[in-house]
């Protein structure tokens, strides 16, 4: 499942940096916040690994 927005997919790649380890948790804010908690690791490499150009900034819902 791609990212809909640049910053879906910047939350996704805080929220998989922290499900590895490599940041803590208590440094994340907002959407990644629950998206760690939420989320499997294979969900967030998707949402992550979604390319940024022609994404807009944020998605209304």
């Amino acid at each position: 499942m791609p990212a809909k927005s640049a910053a879906q997919q910047k939350a996704a790649g805080a929220a998989l940096s922290a499900k590895r380890g490599d940041t803590p948790k208590s440094k994340l804010k907002g959407a990644s916040k629950s998206m760690v908690e939420s989320m499997t690791e294979k969900q967030l490499e998707d949402l992550a690994e979604t390319k940024r150009k022609g994404k807009p900034e944020h998605v209304q819902d």
